[in-house]
């Protein structure tokens, strides 16, 4: 079963509530996506701590639900 958009921003949000999130189906079949994540959550954090918060809000949808997620992660300017 494919996972909505809105179900990865729901989740995201849940996590990171100020996050500024755009997704994208990269093939229109609901298992690839890209987001865009901007939070104030991810100052001072390298990019990699950055996708983990990303990835830790997503619980175990990844790899199951959620095939393939190409992140983008950034704090406000």
């Amino acid at each position: 079963m494919a996972m909505q958009a809105h179900e990865i921003e729901e989740l995201i949000k849940a996590a990171l509530p100020d996050a500024s999130i755009e997704i994208r189906d990269l093939a229109g079949d609901g298992d690839h996506y890209a987001a865009t994540v901007v939070s104030s959550a991810f100052k001072g954090k390298t990019r990699v701590q950055q996708h983990q918060i990303v990835y830790a809000a997503l619980k175990d949808q990844m790899g199951g639900v959620l095939h393939a997620l190409a992140l983008t992660t950034s704090a406000p300017a």
